[in-house]
């Protein structure tokens, strides 16, 4: 098995290394930030008015499975996870507080890309036999890119989607709780899987209604609740926020020497584990939300997509950086383990940093917590990405079967040695990514031009229904849009002769 582990961690570390995935996410994302024309920075303010407050399209008649704000909420469940505790901790450990610059550039220009993926979901999806929408990018490679490369990103997709969803969506998750609350509360491991499996099959095979019903109150809740503890920790330590910000800034560029084992640490560490564990924790550029928002009942593609471009914004700008400014200003990013005199391991940083800036055992208490409610979430969200992507491979016949299994997997996790289930998950996680970044970049054409047109006409995101069929009505791939697409196990011929025509 540690032979296994090793083997898997050197692939994992080509595939987010510094020739592959890291410049192909960071070029995608900036390539479209440029062609969209700095679309996350001038329509963010709007799109968190729709997502947030008004929480769905005016009109009733919208099409789709779940409200915009139950797309986001479940969106968000897969992504706020242990990368928003353990991954900051890590990339700050290995490379030094610039790392957190790094993961907010991967923030900010992977909105652009989480807002392609997304428009790109709504816009090609389907149908399924039994009445709800299914997109993602197993659907928008094939439909949107004409001839054999298209079928193969997106089986290809669908195939690494399937796996990653066992690993990091599930295992690995339903590990960490467990081995937390043992840790802090002494709760055995098989108690928290018996329990996990159970609220897990009780959610899960009520499908992406239940998952939105329930993410919809608990993501906030939990985003809420740990974000505020954070907030008081650095208003505690108001005198050393400017600093953090300094050295956050002026280490991005000239890197860190980390104590214990960490030494040497420079530029390419902080950019290159800033960028991998930001990606760990938004998924931007994955192709995973996109899933999500094709379920969002919603008047146009556009509209979601900038819905789901919030997701990125609260996951890493947000709840990201409070998690590591808490790290720096509590100094426990190079704070010295005692028993080891190395530094303190990032599974236990962020638990020192809060329990250093908190009175008592409330901040234990509360990465404690706040891990589990990620995790758990987390757990949620990925099973609706692995259904959607067994759905599109082996049709619907198999997704109550999926949801079953993938809860029972829950127990496996929770009760067993992962190291080299870690390892695999970055491996499938990367390996997602690659083909759905190559699918933007065909696409962004597309996506830019039907972006501008619908902006030009409706700015404010307050167009009715009526209002968007009318500026819609004759521009190319519309009426396509609005009739969707009724499959069953595999794709209608007709259909897709249609949408190939529409792309580029």
């Amino acid at each position: 098995m540690d032979n296994l582990a090793t083997v898997l961690g050197d692939i994992s570390s080509v595939i987010w290394g510094p020739f592959l995935l890291i410049p192909l996410l960071l070029g995608t994302g900036l390539y479209l930030t440029i062609r969209l024309g700095g679309l996350q920075f001038f329509k963010l303010g709007v799109a968190l008015r729709l997502g947030l407050l008004k929480r769905k399209d005016a009109d009733a008649g919208a099409e789709g499975d779940i409200s915009q704000f139950q797309a986001l909420t479940t969106a968000l469940a897969a992504t706020v996870g242990t990368g928003n505790i353990v991954g900051v901790a890590t990339a700050i450990g290995i490379g030094g507080p610039g790392a957190l610059f790094w993961m907010w550039v991967t923030g900010l220009v992977g909105m652009a890309a989480k807002y392609s993926e997304a428009f790109l979901g709504v816009r090609y999806r389907t149908t399924d036999a039994a009445g709800e929408k299914s997109g993602g990018p197993q659907y928008y490679l094939e439909r949107g890119i004409k001839g054999p490369l298209g079928k193969v990103l997106a089986l290809s997709f669908a195939i690494f989607a399937t796996l990653a969803c066992f690993g990091i969506g599930n295992m690995t998750q339903g590990n960490s709780i467990a081995a937390n609350l043992e840790n802090s509360f002494s709760v055995p491991t098989w108690t928290t899987g018996l329990i996990l499996t159970v609220l897990s099959m009780v959610v899960l095979v009520g499908g992406i209604k239940s998952i939105g019903k329930v993410t919809a109150g608990f993501v906030p809740v939990m985003i809420i609740f740990y974000v505020g503890a954070a907030l008081y920790i650095l208003l505690a330590n108001i005198g050393q926020v400017p600093a953090a910000f300094g050295q956050i800034f002026a280490d991005a560029f000239t890197g860190t020497s980390a104590i214990g084992g960490f030494a040497g640490s420079a530029i390419i560490i902080a950019v290159q584990f800033g960028v991998a564990r930001g990606i760990f924790s938004n998924e931007s550029g994955m192709g995973s939300a996109a899933i999500a928002a094709a379920a969002a009942q919603t008047t146009h593609p556009v509209r979601q997509g900038l819905v789901s471009m919030t997701q990125t914004f609260i996951d890493t700008i947000i709840v990201v950086t409070c998690t590591g400014l808490v790290i720096i200003t509590t100094g426990a990013w190079n704070h010295i383990d005692p028993e080891t005199g190395q530094q303190i391991s990032a599974s236990l940083m962020t638990g020192y940093a809060f329990t250093f800036g908190l009175p008592g055992e409330w901040g234990h208490w509360i990465v404690t917590i706040g891990l589990v409610m990620f995790a758990f979430s987390t757990i949620l969200g990925w099973c609706y990405y692995g259904e959607r992507n067994i759905e599109r491979l082996l049709g619907r016949k198999a997704v109550m079967p999926f949801r079953v299994a993938f809860s029972l997997v829950v127990f496996v996790g929770c009760t067993t040695e992962l190291t080299a289930v870690w390892n695999f998950s970055d491996m499938m996680n990367g390996l997602m990514a690659i083909p759905n970044l190559i699918g933007l970049l065909i696409m962004s054409g597309l996506i830019v031009r039907e972006t501008r047109w619908y902006l030009k006409n409706d700015p404010k995101l307050e167009a009715s229904k009526d209002e968007i069929e009318a500026f819609m009505k004759n521009q190319k791939g519309w009426d396509e849009w609005k009739a969707g697409d009724v499959i069953g196990s595999s794709h209608s011929h007709k259909t897709t002769q249609v949408l190939e025509r529409d792309t580029i």
